[in-house]
Parts: C-alpha cells; structure tokens; sequence
C-alpha cells in the first residue's frame, strides 16, 4: 500500500468519527483535524493543518494544555474538562481525552480526542450563579476586604522524592494549627511554603500576614509585631500590631534569627500564654495567631552562636520542614524551567516554551548558589531578551556567569592538592553528566559507564549524586 493511500485512509476513518480527533507530530505541528472537532471549534481544518497546536489556539495557556503535557512531557489524560477560545474568540469548554504517540520509546507526536459539552457547561454556571448569588453577597458583608491570594500547594513544582516528602509533611501542617519551623538557603521558596500552608489548609479564611525580622531594628520591630498604646511613650497612638492583625490567620516571621534576644523572650510568652501587650500598655489582649517561623542558617548553628534561643525554637519547632536547595533536586530542573518560561513568556509577551536538552544539560550542570530564585532570574532574562524564538536553546540561554563551563571545572588540577582529589572529582562529574543524560536511571548509566550497577551505587553513595 502507497503511503498516499494509507494516509487517505487514516482520513476517512477521522472523518467518520462523531468525536473531535485531533494529531500533531514531535513539533506541535498539525497532522490530522477531523470535520467534527472544525464544527465544535467553530474554525476551518486549514487553520490548524500544518499550523503549530499553541498557534492556533493561543487562548489556552501551556501549563492547562493537555496537549503540551503529551507532546513535552509525555502525561497522557483522560476526560479532562478545558475551556479555551478559538482563533476568533469564541468559548469553547471540551472533555478531552490525550495521549502521547511514541515509536521506539521516543514521543513522535500526540492525538486529542474531544467531546464539546459547552452548552452543558455554560448551563451549570448559570444555575451555579443563581444559587450562590446571596452567598457572595453576605460573604462580601462580613469579610469586608478579601485577602489576596499569592501562593498556594499548586504553585510548587517537582518530583523529586525528597522534596515531595517536605509537601506532604507541609500539606498535613495546614490542616492543624501547630506552629511551623521552616529551614532553608536563600532562594529555595519559605515563603512559597509558609502561604500554601496558610492558603491551604483551616486557616485559609484569616489573614496572612508576614515580617522580615532582618529589615527593622528593634524599636521599630516591637512596636510593628505588638502595637503601641497611647500614651505610653512621647507621640504614641493606640495602633494594632501584626499579632493583632493577623489574629484567626498566620503571622510569617522570616529570618527569625535576626530577632533580638529581648523581642524573642517577649514572643515566647506569647506562644505560651496566647495574649499580647502592647508597647507602654497596661492590658492583656488575647490572640489566636498560628506562627511560622523561618532561618536560612541550620537552626543548631544559630542556636550555638546565641542567635536564637533554644527554648523558643523547641516551642516553634512543632512541624519541621526542611526546605532541599536546588543543587540536591537537580531532577526538577526541567519541571521548573517549563513553569518559568510559561511564566515569563506571558509576562513579556513571548512564546518561548520548550528548553532543548542541551539546555536542560547545562543548567543541571550548576549548583545554584541562589536556588530557585537564581534559576528563575536566568530564565527570566532568558525570556526577556528572546526575540521570535519559540526554543529555549544555549545560544538563548542568559547566563551571567559562564555556567556552560562549570562541569568542566572539576578538571582544572590544582596541583598543590592531592591526585586522589582531583581524580575523584572529574569521576563525580562525569558520573553526574551520565546521570544526567540517562535521567537517572541507574542499570542505563552503569552500562554507558561499563561498570557494575552495584558499583554504581555505590559511588552514587559516596558522591551525594542522587539516583
């Protein structure tokens, strides 16, 4: 059978079928675009054949598109409701089906199947509406002024098994009202923890209110946690505090350490006692104030050095969560770099959407001294200064160190240290890069490296290299 025909085929059958039918190839290219899937769409097949899938349907974002998740990350999904615009700005809310489409272990592209339940939907939000309208409006009545929502469990990314055992203990401390001792470098995301717990557990309805710690003396740090009293001192006024501020909610005190001694006795007592007292006031003003605390130094070091007083660490230390820097999770570095560059790409009115594998290869390379956030700011100017290019490739890639010869690094010999060092150091490298490359898969890297796996293992033990 001539391709031609076989080809023709596949076309009759699509067309026969009542469902929306829908295949692109490795690139996000349109291949197939059933009559039915152009009716509920409300669009011809010729503005999808051969047009790239984001092109053609630029009202649904990367991170919602079930097509994207197929074609890139190669997550098949069943029965997924999406409601996205056409090219012309119509509505259209589908149940999809979407599967990946591989050969030889390699994804070679991805077909959607789609049912249109629009009018269905449109439906339900009417009757959704009506029953909810006087709820909406006691709601605003007793609220008031509704919080805004920064960050919740659905804003942290990754896979990585030790990092997601830190979100699971963090999901389970949203649903009690413990208080919560968060220990992180700069970078790695205490903030985006401590509101997800707020945000997303009993607390959520109260505020959330947060303090560096660092950024005020303490003069002024006193009087913004714990209010003032009028007349207690020239000038003051009677004026809430944080506690007060944030009593039924969360108050976020970051960099704890950098407390003084004095203001750390004064927070002990109010975690016993659950009251407050104003700066130069004479009266006890319960508060029901759930705390987070946070330290960018391990809190034994801190401890040691007089920076934080063991007695109130055992007292906030009631849940642990010990945030991993980005250079032990390398894993989610191609997980990241898919959120920032959706992120970014809409900030800045871009398309950029797809790291290459070099890419991805250099940027597992370095260890990131600023995690997270260092991560987000190289691709962010990545971004930035990208003109019409939709991959995120090396010669893109902004760095402003030179991070493309960080692996090579470990092979520079300083020859006034021992040969063992400098041996085992260009092992550890190549061993990572293998890793890397075989997305760690252990019995895959130890053949490249034509070693024993249980040799492997080993040396993963021996070098921290996650397998």
């Amino acid at each position: 059978m001539e391709r031609e025909d076989y080809i023709h085929i596949i076309n009759t059958l699509i067309g026969q079928i009542e469902e929306g039918v829908y295949i692109v190839d490795q690139d996000g290219t349109g291949l197939f675009y059933n009559k039915a899937m152009a009716a509920m769409e409300e669009i011809e097949v010729d503005d999808v054949i051969g047009k790239l899938f984001h092109k053609a349907f630029p009202g649904i974002g990367l991170n919602e598109s079930t097509m994207y998740q197929a074609l890139k990350k190669g997550v098949s999904t069943k029965n997924k409701k999406q409601t996205y615009t056409n090219l012309y700005g119509k509505s259209i809310t589908t149940l999809n089906t979407t599967v990946p489409i591989k050969l030889g272990g390699r994804t070679i592209g991805a077909m959607e199947i789609a049912k249109d339940i629009t009018h269905l939907e449109n439906l339900s939000d009417t009757i959704q509406e009506l029953s909810t309208k006087k709820t909406r409006k006691e709601s605003a009545v007793a609220i008031g002024k509704p919080a805004i929502r920064r960050y919740t469990f659905e804003d942290i990314v990754g896979a990585n098994e030790g990092f997601m055992r830190v979100v699971e203990v963090a999901k389970r401390a949203a649903d009690n009202n413990a208080s919560v001792f968060i220990y992180g470098e700069t970078g790695t995301g205490k903030e985006l923890f401590a509101q997800s717990i707020h945000y997303g557990g009993i607390r959520k309805d109260g505020p959330f209110m947060a303090q560096n710690c660092a950024a005020l003396p303490e003069a002024l740090l006193e009087g913004i946690l714990f209010g003032t009293a009028k007349g207690g001192f020239t000038g003051a006024m009677d004026r809430e505090g944080l506690f007060e501020q944030a009593n039924g909610g969360t108050l976020l005190l970051d960099e704890i350490s950098a407390m003084p001694y004095p203001l750390q006795s004064k927070l002990l007592r109010v975690l016993q006692e659950d009251y407050i007292r104003r700066v130069g006031g004479t009266s006890d003003i319960p508060v029901d104030v759930r705390i987070i605390a946070t330290v960018n130094e391990p809190p034994e070091k801190l401890i040691a050095e007089g920076k934080l007083r063991k007695d109130l660490y055992y007292r906030l230390n009631v849940v642990n969560l010990v945030i991993p820097p980005l250079r032990e999770r390398k894993d989610d570095i191609p997980l990241l770099v898919d959120k920032f560059l959706n992120k970014h790409s809409e900030r800045f009115g871009k398309q950029v959407w797809m790291p290459t594998e070099a890419v991805i290869k250099t940027l597992s390379r370095y260890d990131y001294p600023g995690n997270i956030r260092e991560l987000e700011n190289i691709i962010m100017q990545s971004v930035a200064m990208a003109g019409d290019e939709h991959a995120l490739s090396e010669k893109l890639l902004y760095m402003p160190v030179d991070i493309k010869q960080v692996g090579a690094s470990a092979a520079n010999w300083d020859r006034k240290g021992p040969l063992d060092d400098y041996l085992g150091n260009v092992e550890k490298e190549i061993i990572r890069e293998v890793m890397i490359e075989e997305s760690g898969n252990i019995s895959r890297a130890a053949a490249v490296l034509k070693i024993k796996r249980q040799t492997l293992q080993h040396k993963l033990k021996k070098y921290g290299i996650k397998g």
